[in-house]
Protein backbone atom coordinates (compact mmCIF):
# COMPACT_ATOMS: atom_id res chain seq x y z
CA UNK A 1 0.00 0.00 0.00
CA UNK A 2 1.05 3.62 -1.24
CA UNK A 3 3.11 5.29 2.09
CA UNK A 4 2.53 1.65 4.46
CA UNK A 5 -0.38 0.41 5.83
CA UNK A 6 -1.36 2.54 8.98
CA UNK A 7 -1.54 5.63 6.38
CA UNK A 8 -5.12 6.42 7.51
CA UNK A 9 -5.05 5.88 11.23
CA UNK A 10 -2.02 7.76 11.03
CA UNK A 11 -4.12 11.05 9.35
CA UNK A 12 -6.80 10.23 11.57
CA UNK A 13 -4.66 10.71 14.98
CA UNK A 14 -2.88 13.71 13.05
CA UNK A 15 -5.93 15.33 12.38
CA UNK A 16 -7.51 14.70 14.98
CA UNK A 17 -4.75 16.06 17.30
CA UNK A 18 -4.64 19.59 14.95
CA UNK A 19 -8.34 19.90 15.44
CA UNK A 20 -8.62 19.77 19.35
CA UNK A 21 -4.93 21.57 20.27
CA UNK A 22 -6.26 24.44 17.33
CA UNK A 23 -9.58 24.84 19.09
CA UNK A 24 -8.05 25.02 22.48
CA UNK A 25 -5.47 27.20 21.70
CA UNK A 26 -8.04 29.70 19.98
CA UNK A 27 -10.09 29.63 23.01
CA UNK A 28 -7.19 29.73 25.80
CA UNK A 29 -5.19 32.82 24.60
CA UNK A 30 -7.25 35.45 22.69
CA UNK A 31 -5.41 37.30 19.50
CA UNK A 32 -4.30 41.05 20.14
CA UNK A 33 -6.42 44.30 20.05
CA UNK A 34 -7.47 45.43 17.21
CA UNK A 35 -8.74 48.59 16.19
CA UNK A 36 -11.84 48.56 18.97
CA UNK A 37 -9.12 47.60 21.33
CA UNK A 38 -11.56 44.54 22.54
CA UNK A 39 -9.47 41.48 22.44
CA UNK A 40 -10.72 38.92 19.86
CA UNK A 41 -11.96 35.64 21.26
CA UNK A 42 -13.04 32.37 19.58
CA UNK A 43 -16.77 31.84 19.77
CA UNK A 44 -17.03 29.27 22.55
CA UNK A 45 -20.66 27.88 20.80
CA UNK A 46 -18.43 26.57 17.60
CA UNK A 47 -15.20 25.44 19.21
CA UNK A 48 -15.40 23.52 21.63
CA UNK A 49 -18.12 21.35 19.96
CA UNK A 50 -15.16 20.95 17.31
CA UNK A 51 -12.55 20.25 20.05
CA UNK A 52 -13.97 17.57 20.85
CA UNK A 53 -14.86 16.30 17.68
CA UNK A 54 -10.86 16.63 16.99
CA UNK A 55 -10.25 14.79 20.53
CA UNK A 56 -12.80 11.77 19.48
CA UNK A 57 -11.05 11.52 16.15
CA UNK A 58 -7.35 11.79 17.85
CA UNK A 59 -8.63 8.73 20.36
CA UNK A 60 -9.80 6.45 17.60
CA UNK A 61 -6.52 7.01 15.83
CA UNK A 62 -4.36 6.45 18.63
CA UNK A 63 -6.49 3.13 19.36
CA UNK A 64 -6.90 2.12 15.82
CA UNK A 65 -2.88 1.85 15.95
CA UNK A 66 -2.43 0.76 19.04
CA UNK A 67 -5.20 -2.02 18.83
CA UNK A 68 -6.03 -2.31 15.53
Amino acid sequence: MFLGEDLIPYLVLALGGALFVGNVAAMARPRRAGEGGELVRAPARRAVPLALVGLVAAIWGLATLLWG
